[in-house]
């Protein structure tokens, strides 16, 4: 029974090292489908410019933008090809690949749009919300990843990473938003609404991501915004004046893309941070656990052993010492769990809230920030929690479907 538990000690510290293996792939997958996201933002804030201007400005821009985009998704599918598809090693791996599943659909769907988009068959604002849902589903992937992390360390950063992408990508909807307005030469009372909403988005998402960054990134987030934003500033207020600067429609567009683009690039300076500590988190926790394992084993070498391995008797100094080191472990798992709890927590309601939002998208038609701002009017107007709504919702979300299907 005592040789039995020392190969059940080992065992434990083994999975933990697959474990963290796995993660290490996800997290890979996550700095790949990082790099997708932004290069579909460019393509998609390109496509809003060719097809505002009726296709006569950045032709050629756009079929560069797509082609980095398949490129960006070759490596996006080599790392999916890297995972272990048994899902013996993952929590949550049927979500997991479901999850995979939709983004692999949703850039099946691109070369359809890009044709549309090419002949002028598709309005600006049809054409910038399927690439945002292409978007959107990689993002739920990024959220899936921090779901399955069964390490704090890399929880965090996992959740600091997603917040932080989700900001950036409703910066890119502003750019988007901006660059419509610009173009036509005014800004109706829908896209202040829809300004505000993306604007007050990017400030939660960035809070959020503020909880869980490390120093290093906060530090460099912190410079980013240092950085002088004033002509960035002034065309926010010029679109919610009404007042067009003076110039050409098209050539006030393009400077405001410039500005928007040079912000966003700086925001993808500290994603690609996140990425580099993500990867060096995994890393790290596979050494520090290989390392324990190894002193595991040399600690159980010291163990002295019964004469007869097969004699029922175990010596007492024998089983103290298996049970010291089962007992260490033990502890070492409650810490970590303890640790994990609140992470969960919180994981478990920022989830419940974007499965809600999620129903809002996609049968109310729905933007992100719209989809929260219903949330939030209604948990005020209800004198009720964010997760309260949330719940309430996803109890009845059998009859969205019905509805919506």
């Amino acid at each position: 029974m005592t040789l039995s538990a020392l190969r059940f000690v080992l065992a434990s510290k083994k999975s933990e090292i697959t474990c963290l293996e796995q993660l290490l792939k996800m997290g890979e997958l996550v700095g790949a489908v990082s790099q997708l996201i932004h290069v579909l933002q460019r393509e998609r804030g390109t496509a809003n410019i060719f097809l505002c201007s009726q296709g006569q400005t950045w032709a050629e821009q756009r079929s560069e933008r797509a082609l980095q985009v398949q490129m960006a998704e070759q490596v996006v599918n080599q790392h999916i090809l890297g995972l272990d598809l048994t899902g013996q090693n993952m929590g949550n791996a049927p979500r997991l690949f479901s999850r995979i599943a939709a983004v692999l659909h949703s850039l099946s769907t691109l070369s359809l749009l890009r044709q549309q988009i090419q002949t002028l068959q598709i309005s600006q604002p049809d054409a910038m919300r399927q690439y945002s849902e292409v978007i959107r589903t990689h993002l739920a992937l990024v959220f899936e990843a921090a779901d399955i992390s069964g390490d704090p360390s890399i929880s965090r950063v996992l959740l600091a990473m997603f917040s932080f992408m989700q900001g950036k990508e409703l910066a890119a909807q502003e750019r988007a938003t901006g660059a419509a307005g610009f173009t036509a030469g005014y800004f109706d009372d829908a896209a202040h609404r829809q300004l505000l909403e993306l604007i007050e988005g990017q400030e939660r998402c960035f809070q959020t991501f503020s909880e869980f960054a490390d120093a290093r990134c906060l530090a460099l987030w912190q410079q980013q915004l240092s950085i002088d934003s004033s002509e960035f500033e002034r065309f926010r207020r010029i679109a919610f004046t009404r007042i067009t600067p003076d110039g050409e429609a098209g050539s006030v567009a393009l400077h405001w893309f410039a500005v928007t683009t040079a912000r966003i690039d700086g925001m993808k300076v500290v994603e690609d941070l996140l990425e580099d500590i993500l990867m060096e988190c995994c890393r790290q926790r596979i050494r520090e656990t290989q390392t324990a394992l190894e002193l595991q084993q040399q600690d159980i070498e010291q163990i002295p052993q019964p004469e007869n391995h097969y004699s029922s008797f175990i010596p007492l100094q024998l089983s103290r010492s298996v049970l010291e080191l089962v007992e260490q472990q033990s502890r070492q798992l409650q810490a970590r769990e303890a640790e994990l709890a609140a992470l969960r927590a919180t994981l478990a309601e920022r989830k419940l809230v974007e499965r809600a939002k999620n129903l809002l998208i996609q049968y109310q038609g729905l933007t992100e920030p719209e989809a929260h701002k219903a949330l939030r009017d209604m948990a005020m107007n209800q004198n009720k929690k964010l997760i309260e709504i949330a719940e309430a919702m996803l109890a009845v979300s059998a009859m969205w479907v019905k509805k919506g299907g």
